[in-house]
């Protein structure tokens, strides 16, 4: 009791939070230690007294050092650096802002856990990672109740007792796996009052019973979509986009932090072992087809392990080892044969195929879409796990093409006279959304004109029944899923410009798009896009203009309506 009542004196409690602590220990005082009641009261209180009520760190505000420090730990991921260099130059200024909530959105494998502790290292602040993938009971947040057995306090207030300051930076993992709709309360409900800036200043455990201020943490929550967020979570939140990485930088990550990382992680030295950046390359494009880097270090390591196999013999037969360069013709003997190739212009070598770009939680991709017709009438069948908003761009672009067949040299009774059958390969993965559209409607075009569409060709876009071609989503997932594929030719809607604009430095080296060639002279990047013409970009804002861009010679309408 002697040393729990030196622990209050010195722990330098706020007002409300002494007098409770005093409260309890004189009740503390009072039960018999046999009694069940005596533990819990003594757990209570030294809870309360190892929670950081008035213990902080100091933050560096030095900026410069932030960056390097940024710019060391992590390539690329420039919107989190900028973000976080804003809120230091804030707190430089102001000496004193409250923490801002950010929520890094992205495919796995991109750096949004990882950028979470080089952000507190910037800071020097205490870090504490909270993984929320499955949690389903709201006391998990908030903490249980002292009525009940085995009471524990919640997750936040055990971070904050971990770290022992009342400042760190709490890493919310997986916040959009949250298990909602059970019977034990919504832990996504739960978090508002954590994450909302005018609330957290008293935000109450139900464990510790007393207001405790939140506001000085930094709250860097992470997620692979932002569907399956609650829209109130989700308001409360700065969303930051964490794109996936181009070949380019997913060799230059692998030779600043995969390489050595494994290296250290298998006890070889650059001595025993060099990967040149040719055939990282060569890994990252064929072994791994990735918005990430995982399988990417996967593979690394498993070189690694292959290589550590050699000298570990080479040491026991001479003591001596035999430096290893790892070329691209020995990866099929380490790593085994390639798991992709660039198969899309085998696959387009018939009419009634073409090639679209999605967008997922994992990245973009690439998907085939086929057309068939057979005699019937009229009907339409649509196969490949599509979800409604799929189904009814397929409508959409059918109906497009019935209302101006004969302007293509297709009879207008063609369509009404055949079934059309629409099949979208990888029939086990669900597909949905309308950025479909333009890829359907060119292969609908291609089938019934019997004309192959450009082998090096995709495109996306929502269509409307007027051939209007409309923006959508992921562009730059898109654009880099075309370039793993081999894409050369990329068809995107014009209103999506912007998007390009807007990507990295590293991003526009690889287009070509005449419409932005004054805005990027501008830019100084003119020159680089003339080198490294790599994939070209053709802006459209119609269905008949796609179709321009899409076969070989064009294809343009024999009539006007």
């Amino acid at each position: 009791m002697k040393e729990l009542q030196k622990r209050i004196e010195k722990a330098k409690l706020p007002e409300h939070a002494l007098k409770a602590a005093l409260k309890e220990l004189k009740r503390l005082k009072s039960l018999p230690v046999q009694f069940p009641e005596h533990s819990v009261a003594r757990n209570y209180l030294e809870t309360l007294l190892d929670l950081p009520w008035s213990s902080s760190t100091t933050d560096t505000l030095d900026l410069q050092a932030a960056r390097l420090t940024l710019e060391a730990d992590h390539y690329g991921l420039q919107p989190v650096k900028k973000r976080v260099l804003e809120y230091l130059a804030v707190c430089q200024l102001t000496q004193g802002l409250k923490g801002p909530i950010l929520c890094l959105v992205g495919a796995p494998g991109v750096g949004k856990t990882s950028i979470g502790r080089s952000v507190a290292k910037t800071l020097c602040r205490k870090f504490h990672r909270i993984s929320l993938g499955g949690v389903c009971d709201q006391s998990d947040i908030r903490g249980h109740r002292r009525t009940y057995i085995g009471s524990l306090p919640g997750r936040i207030m055990a971070g904050l007792r971990t770290v022992g300051v009342r400042n760190p930076v709490f890493l919310l993992d997986e916040v959009d796996k949250l298990t909602r709709g059970g019977v034990h309360g919504d832990p996504a409900a739960a978090l508002l009052e954590v994450l909302d800036p005018e609330q957290n200043s008293s935000f109450v455990d139900h464990y510790v019973g007393l207001p405790f201020d939140l506001s000085k943490i930094l709250f860097i929550a992470t997620a692979n979509s932002v569907a399956t967020i609650p829209a109130a979570l989700l308001d409360r939140m700065e969303v930051l986009e964490v794109q996936g990485y181009t070949s380019e930088e997913k060799v230059e990550i692998a030779v600043r932090h995969l390489l050595p990382k494994q290296l250290k992680q298998h006890g070889l030295t650059p001595d025993q072992l060099t990967i040149p950046p040719s055939t990282l390359a060569t890994i990252a494009n064929n072994y791994t087809r990735e918005a990430g880097v995982r399988g990417l270090e996967r593979n690394i390591g498993a070189i690694c392990r292959s290589v550590a196999v050699k000298v570990a013999e080479n040491r026991g037969e001479s003591g001596k080892t035999t430096p290893t360069v790892v070329t691209e013709t020995m990866l099929g003997d380490i790593l085994g044969p390639q798991k992709f190739e660039h198969e899309v212009s085998e696959r387009l070598t018939r009419p009634g195929v073409a090639v679209g770009l999605a967008w997922t939680g994992m990245g973009g991709e690439i998907l085939f879409i086929e057309a068939s017709r057979m005699p019937g009438s009229g009907e339409l069948t649509l196969t490949g796990q599509l979800g409604d908003v799929m189904k009814e761009s397929a409508q959409i672009a059918f109906n497009w093409l019935r209302s101006n067949a004969s302007r293509y040299g297709v009879q207008c009774d063609v369509p009404k006279e055949t079934d059309l059958h629409i099949h979208f390969p990888a029939g086990a993965i669900g597909k949905d959304g309308p950025s479909a559209g333009v890829a359907i409607a060119v292969a609908l075009v291609s089938l019934y004109s019997r004309r192959c569409v450009r082998s090096d060709t995709a495109m996306t876009g929502e269509i409307t029944l007027r051939g209007l071609v409309l923006p959508v989503g992921g562009i730059k997932e898109k654009l880099l899923a075309a370039q793993r594929a081999g894409i050369r030719h990329v068809v995107l809607p014009k209103r999506n410009e912007k998007d390009l604009v807007e990507l990295p430095v590293n991003v526009k080296v690889i287009l070509c798009c005449a419409p932005l060639a004054i805005m990027l002279q501008k830019l100084h990047h003119s020159s680089i896009l003339l080198l490294q013409n790599q994939l070209e970009v053709s802006l459209v804002s119609t269905v008949e203009e796609a179709l321009t861009k899409t076969f070989d010679g064009g294809l343009a309408p024999i009539s006007k309506l």
